[in-house]
């Protein structure tokens, strides 16, 4: 794989900490969600991994649409929901996501269709396939 560009973060203090990316564009504060006995009140890595996630998820879905010539309407949008919890081995936590999707203005059908593209060639979708369970919604 030729790589055309590296995302460099570097965290320090874990879940309650914080993390910061080497241009200085990412600076943010870290703090485990009262969910998981924390004192919330900052953003936490499961929230950073939602929104990189959905976002790169739209891009997989305007790729898809650009190279098969399907209109991405400019309203779309991608709610991640990531759950984390033990894994049922007992041997530390796992997460699950679900990517609930609006495409509004495009038919069902024509939306499963992006979708199911898209949900191919996006490089989040593929690091977790066969991982996590990642399940699509088209609302």
């Amino acid at each position: 794989m030729k790589v055309l560009y590296t995302a460099t973060a570097t965290s320090t203090g874990g879940r309650d900490g914080r993390a910061t990316s080497d241009d200085g564009l990412l600076d943010v504060k870290l703090a485990p969600p009262k969910e998981l006995g924390g004192a919330g009140g900052a953003t936490n890595p499961d929230q950073l991994f939602a929104a990189g996630y959905s976002a790169c998820f739209i891009g997989a879905m305007k790729f898809v649409g650009g190279r098969d010539k399907i209109a991405v309407p400019a309203t779309v949008a991608v709610t991640a929901n990531v759950g984390i919890g033990p894994r049922d081995d007992g041997e530390g936590f796992g997460l699950t996501v679900t990517l609930n999707v609006s495409l509004p203005g495009l038919d069902r059908a024509a939306a499963e269709d992006l979708v199911t593209r898209a949900h191919k060639v996006c490089p989040y979708s593929h690091a977790t396939k066969g991982n996590i369970s990642v399940e699509t919604v088209i609302l």
